[in-house]
C-alpha cells in the first residue's frame, strides 16, 4: 500500500507518518510538504532513512506536481493547511483561503484525474462548528458556524471533499478533530507555548481568566483514529474525533495541570485581558460515530499532559532553536505588550 501524505513535516502529519509506518509494515509513504514555518524535517528524523519513506518538497497548489505524485498511490491524506487562528485574523487571511481551500481543490482534482480509485481523507477541525454552548455536543450533521478565516477555510475544504464524492464518485472522507497536543507541536499553540515558557521560567499568558473550554486530544490517539478511518470509514462520510473529557477541562485547569507536571509555581500565570478575535468559548463534539468503529483514546488528559511535559523537558534540542528569530518576533507581537502592561 502506498500513501501520499501532505503536510507530513507538521505536528500531526509527522505523527501520522510514524504511526502508519509502525503499525502497517506493508505501507510506504510519500510526504509532500512545502516546509513553511511550522513544517520541520526534524520531526521525522527517525524515519528519513527508511526505504518506505520519501520526502518531496512542494506545494499542494501545484497541480502538475500533485498529479504526478497521486498517480500511483492507494490513499491520500491531506493535512497541509495554514492552521493558526491568530495568524488568520491578520492581513494573512488570504493565505488561509489560498492554501486550505484552493490547495484542497487541487488535491481532489488531481486525484479525480489521475487516481480516481484512491481513498482521500481530508483532515479537518471541530472549529468549523463554532462556539458550542453547554451542554451541546454537535454531531457530524450539525450546522457549520465557523468564527475565523481559518475555520471558514477548513469548512470550505470539507465541503469540497464531500462534493467530489457526490459529483465524481470519489472515495472521500472527512475527519474533524478537537484540539491536539503532544510531541513536536510548534510552540505557538497553547500547550507547547505554556510548557516551553514554564520550563524557562517565563510568564504563561492566560487569556480571559482561562474560562475557555477545549476538548484536548492526544495526537497519538488522533492518528490511530485516522488509520482506522482509512481502513473502515464509510465513503462520503464525516467523522468527529475527540477525547470527550468528563468533566470538561477549562484552560485555567489545564494550565494548572501543565505547571504541576513541570513542578512550576502558579505565580508564572500572567493574566491577559480580553478574548482574541476569532477564538470561541467552547468546543465540543459528539464522537459516537467513530467510537462505534472501535476507537477510543488510550490516555486521559492528565496522563497525556504529564507524558507530553516529560517530552518537552527532555527535548530542548528540538524546541530551543525554534523559539528564536521569526517565532520570537511573532511572540512579542502577540503577547509582549500585553504582558508588560
Amino acid at each position: 500500500m502506498r500513501v501520499l501524505v501532505t503536510g507530513g513535516c507538521g505536528f500531526i502529519g509527522s505523527c501520522f507518518i510514524r504511526t502508519l509506518l509502525d503499525e502497517q509494515p506493508d505501507a510506504s509513504v510519500v510526504n509532500l510538504d512545502l516546509l513553511t514555518y511550522a513544517g520541520n524535517p526534524a520531526n521525522l528524523a527517525d524515519v528519513e532513512g527508511s526505504s518506505r519513506y520519501a520526502f518531496v518538497k512542494g506545494d499542494i497548489r501545484d497541480l502538475e506536481l500533485v498529479s504526478r505524485l497521486v498517480s500511483d498511490v492507494d490513499q491520500v491524506v491531506n493535512f497541509a493547511a495554514e492552521s493558526h487562528v491568530d495568524r488568520s485574523t491578520s492581513e494573512r487571511a488570504g493565505e488561509f483561503v489560498d492554501t486550505n481551500v484552493y490547495g484542497a481543490y487541487v488535491m481532489l482534482e488531481a486525484t479525480r484525474r489521475h487516481r480516481p480509485g484512491a481513498r482521500f481523507l481530508q483532515v479537518g477541525t471541530d472549529e468549523v462548528y463554532g462556539s458550542v454552548g453547554w451542554p451541546d455536543f454537535p454531531d457530524e450533521q450539525a450546522l457549520l458556524r465557523p468564527s475565523s478565516p481559518y475555520s471558514a477555510a477548513k469548512a470550505a475544504a470539507d465541503h469540497l471533499t464531500l462534493a467530489f464524492h457526490e459529483t465524481h464518485g470519489l472515495d472521500t472522507l472527512v475527519s474533524r478533530c478537537t484540539n491536539n497536543y503532544g510531541p513536536y507541536q510548534y510552540p505557538e499553540k497553547l500547550i507547547p507555548l505554556f510548557m516551553t515558557n514554564a520550563i524557562e521560567d517565563e510568564p504563561v499568558p492566560l487569556y480571559d481568566g482561562g474560562t475557555q473550554v477545549r476538548d484536548w486530544l492526544r495526537v497519538e490517539d488522533h492518528c490511530r483514529a485516522l488509520l482506522l478511518l482509512l481502513q473502515r470509514g464509510e465513503s462520503g462520510q464525516v467523522y468527529n474525533v475527540g477525547a470527550n473529557q468528563d468533566p470538561e477541562v477549562p484552560n485555567i485547569e489545564l494550565t494548572h495541570m501543565i505547571l504541576d507536571a513541570l513542578d512550576k509555581p502558579e505565580s508564572l500565570i500572567q493574566p491577559v485581558e480580553g478574548l482574541r478575535p476569532g477564538h470561541d468559548q467552547r468546543y465540543a463534539v459528539d464522537t459516537s460515530k467513530i467510537r462505534a468503529l472501535g476507537w477510543e483514546p488510550e490516555l486521559d488528559v492528565r496522563g497525556g499532559i504529564e507524558k507530553t511535559a516529560s517530552w518537552y523537558q527532555e527535548r530542548r534540542d528540538w524546541w530551543g532553536p525554534i523559539r528564536s528569530g521569526a517565532y520570537r518576533e511573532y511572540y512579542e507581537e502577540h503577547y509582549g505588550t500585553r504582558l508588560k502592561s
